[in-house]
Order: C-alpha cells, then sequence, then structure tokens
C-alpha cells in the first residue's frame, strides 16, 4: 500500500472555504432569513422577553466592565467629549455675544415673568 504523505503537503488542511463559508454575504443573509422565517411560521423560535433581554444586557455589561483598562479608556473619552462641547458652546456664545441661560436669568432677577414678580 502506498503512502499519500506526498499529497497531504500539497493541500493545508481547515483553510479552504467550504460551503457556506464560501458563499458571500448577501447569500448567507438570505439563507439565514429564510430559516429565520421557517422556524417563526413553525412556532419553535426563541423569542426574548422584556426581563430576559434585560438579563442578557446586564450579562454584556459585566463582562465588558472587566477589562478596567477599556473602562479607563472609555471614561477618558467620555470627558473629553464633555469638555469638548463645553468648550465649543462656551466659543459659540463668546462670538454672538450671549450668555448661558442659567446667569441670563440669574441676571433678570431669578424667578420673574415678564418684568412682573411671580406670585405665590
Amino acid at each position: 500500500m502506498a503512502s499519500n504523505s506526498g499529497n497531504d503537503q500539497s493541500k493545508p488542511k481547515g483553510t479552504a472555504k467550504r460551503g457556506f463559508a464560501a458563499m458571500d454575504e448577501a447569500t448567507q443573509r438570505a439563507i439565514a432569513s429564510k430559516g429565520g422565517q421557517a422556524a417563526h411560521q413553525k412556532g419553535t423560535a426563541h423569542e426574548f422577553d422584556s426581563e430576559e433581554a434585560r438579563l442578557a444586557g446586564q450579562k454584556g455589561g459585566e463582562a465588558v466592565s472587566r477589562d478596567r483598562e477599556h473602562m479607563a479608556q472609555i471614561g477618558r473619552k467620555g470627558g473629553e467629549s464633555r469638555q469638548s462641547a463645553a468648550r465649543a458652546n462656551a466659543e459659540k456664545n463668546a462670538a454672538n455675544g450671549t450668555r448661558g441661560a442659567a446667569s441670563e436669568q440669574s441676571s433678570k432677577g431669578g424667578n420673574q415673568q415678564g418684568g412682573k414678580v411671580a406670585e405665590r
């Protein structure tokens, strides 16, 4: 019996895409969609209720929050975003010669409406 060891090296194992994996993404989506529709018609499709979806989201949040470096990076990005937004508003107000709504209201007398003091 002859050995096939020479032929084994010509084709790497597990690297060629075959079947579903070889199809383009649009074809894969079409086939998967048909399967989902059939499951719903048959009544065997799983549908998340709000409690189950909440638990899944909580589980995902716990998994993400374990990565402390990732969480720190998110926090820094949020702080930078808030600072840049506040800076942009301040620059816009300075260019227009206006002040923020809170300082405008306090300079007009706080709880006055239309020039009259609000009665209680």
